[in-house]
């Protein structure tokens, strides 16, 4: 007998029925209502501790790194499956770095913008506030993200296989802004980044890349920069692979040709079958994954629940996710929830009738540029195992019939 894909079609139709919402709680019973021991008494004053902290009870919904070896920590990601909506908490955005995290005291930052303009600058941190500022959210995804998945399924959680990936609020002035103020010459065409972090972290950028939506920021979710996110004042390259977005940003170079430094040549290229390696492969490619349930988890009751994911694109707006819950086989379409913005997470649901069935479900994301999220055949087909970025094939979690959610390549 051939496995139903996902649910009642009724269900599916119509969303979660009253009816059908019940089952997944159980009747009241008397001693229920009794008064637990933390309504007796007076809380905790509102300013206690004076920056407010989650509650004690999330304790382990947390950053956590997969890194090994000297490079111990030089990267943390972000507990997808714990979090709601789109917004990250700034104190769980993914992070990044190439030689530890810099303590930068704001008011002796400069940031210099040099090279092929008309007039060299040097910006404080009050010179960017006196500038017109923009807010937008957008995702912020590491290149790496994924990369444990081209070879064989050994991550035991979401947070392994995909939280390099964050999704915030981020306020600060247009790139094209500052570099009007210089005043740019007809020569130049790529800028060269750096950070002000002991490796000088930098990466050359097309300059058609950068005067759309490129900002120069120096807050997140309405507050400034977290010293891991690039304190005082960082790039941000809306669905550009994130290394780009340079941390602790102190200075733009403009030339006519790219700069090649180590980071576009010894890392950050992707190698392909043939040997050669793709450089400067800017867009992250459209992606989805479904947050909940997910490889680590166990369903513990049969019923109606909602499949829960993400779905982005550095190429624009999610136009649509399907999801799949045999392998593949077959597809329905997922709600989205909105806001739908470009180059930003969008989140999407479906709701599901386990009966304690195996299934291996499955999410596929297609953005408005026409792009679908490739199956993993389709992408080693194209690309390869020898890559090590831009890894978005469609991810498979396989669901035993004890409840027991596993990462699985079909």
């Amino acid at each position: 007998m051939n496995q139903p894909m996902i649910g009642r079609r009724n269900l599916l139709r119509l969303g979660l029925a009253a009816g059908a919402a019940a089952t997944a709680a159980g009747s009241a019973r008397a001693e229920e209502l009794a008064v637990p021991e933390w309504s007796t008494g007076l809380g905790k004053p509102v300013l206690s501790p004076a920056y407010g902290q989650p509650s004690p009870f999330e304790k382990n919904v947390v950053r956590r790194t997969w890194t090994k070896g000297p490079l111990e920590q030089a990267s943390s990601m972000t507990p997808l499956a714990d979090l709601h909506g789109i917004i990250t908490p700034n104190g769980l955005h993914f992070e990044r770095h190439h030689s530890g995290v810099p303590t930068i005291d704001p008011d002796r930052h400069r940031l210099v913008v040099h090279g092929l303009v008309r007039r060299n600058l040097s910006f404080t941190m009050n010179d960017l506030l006196r500038f017109p500022s923009e807010s937008r959210i957008h995702f912020l995804e590491c290149s790496g993200n994924g990369n444990s998945e081209w070879a064989k399924p050994v991550r035991d959680s979401v947070q392994g296989t995909h939280g390099l990936i964050s999704c915030c609020e981020w306020t600060g002035v247009p790139l094209a802004t500052l570099l009007d103020e210089a005043g740019l010459l007809p020569e130049a065409k790529w800028v060269l980044a750096e950070g002000a972090d002991s490796v000088k972290m930098s990466r050359s950028l097309p300059l058609n890349t950068l005067l759309d939506d490129a900002l120069v920021v120096y807050a997140q979710n309405g507050e400034a920069l977290r010293p891991e996110q690039g304190y005082p004042v960082r790039l941000l390259l809306p669905g550009i692979e994130g290394n780009m977005s340079i941390k602790w940003l102190r200075r733009l170079k403009l030339a006519a040709e790219p700069f090649y430094s180590r980071e576009e040549t010894s890392k950050y290229t992707d190698l392909l079958p043939s040997g050669k390696a793709r450089i400067f492969s800017f867009e992250m490619d459209v992606k989805s994954v479904i947050t909940r349930p997910s490889v680590g988890q166990k369903l513990t009751e049969t019923g109606i629940r909602e499949i829960v994911g993400l779905a982005w694109s550095g190429r624009g707006r999610i136009r649509a996710v399907e999801v799949s819950a045999d392998g593949g086989k077959s597809w329905l379409p997922a709600r989205l929830q909105g806001p739908i913005l470009p180059k930003c997470l969008t989140r999407f649901t479906l709701p599901w009738d386990w009966q304690g069935q195996a299934a291996v479900l499955q999410s596929r994301a297609t953005d408005d540029s026409g792009f679908v999220q490739p199956s993993r055949d389709q992408l080693v087909a194209a690309r390869g195992v020898n890559s090590y970025y831009h890894y978005n094939a469609i991810q498979s979690w396989k669901v035993a019939s004890s409840g027991e959610v596993t990462n699985v390549h079909v």
